[in-house]
């Protein structure tokens, strides 16, 4: 079994800004290039897991989304980094009723576990909502960074982190 190095998308990859359907709304955040390298070559499998409610919204479609993550592999292989997978939740539960898969359900977590056979406890999750850790938490994985400017305590993280450069030192 692999470990993987778990990614929530808008915050941690991207800088949020509402609904990023498209390259022109999407703006890598500092670090996470050098992150993703320095955890892929220690081993780790690479995986972004991301609500997608913009889909369910209407804003842009499946097809628009996975154009989107062809655009983002590609600017990671740009950079020597293999995307191993990214595993996304369409729904939202007002529009298309409740689901497995929203985060802070573990459905994308586990889903990927089995897929890539994954080992969840020996596995990080960075996120940036209290809902990446609580999914995170239900699929067993092991470190859960939560990065936020102010301590929480209504997120399970066992850490919290300043910055993209802090996850760095939860790889080993």
């Amino acid at each position: 079994m692999d470990k993987c190095l778990f990614l929530d998308r808008d915050g941690i990859v991207n800088h949020d800004v509402g609904y990023a359907g498209r390259p022109a709304d999407f703006h890598f955040m500092p670090g996470i290039f050098a992150l993703c390298r320095q955890a892929q070559q220690l081993g780790y499998r690479l995986v972004i897991v991301t609500n997608q409610s913009g889909i369910a919204r209407g804003y842009y479609s499946e097809q628009d989304f996975a154009a989107l993550c062809d655009w983002v592999a590609g600017r990671f292989a740009e950079h020597g980094i293999t995307l191993d997978a990214t595993y996304h939740c369409p729904h939202h539960p007002d529009i298309s009723g409740p689901c497995d898969c929203r985060k802070p359900a573990p459905g994308m977590l586990l889903a990927a576990i089995r897929d890539l056979d994954i080992d969840p406890a020996l596995s990080i999750m960075i996120g940036d909502k209290p809902s990446d850790m609580q999914a995170a938490r239900a699929a067993g994985i092991g470190q859960r960074l939560l990065l936020s400017e102010k301590s929480t305590t209504d997120a399970p993280a066992t850490a919290i982190i300043a910055g993209i450069d802090q996850a760095a030192d939860y790889l080993s």
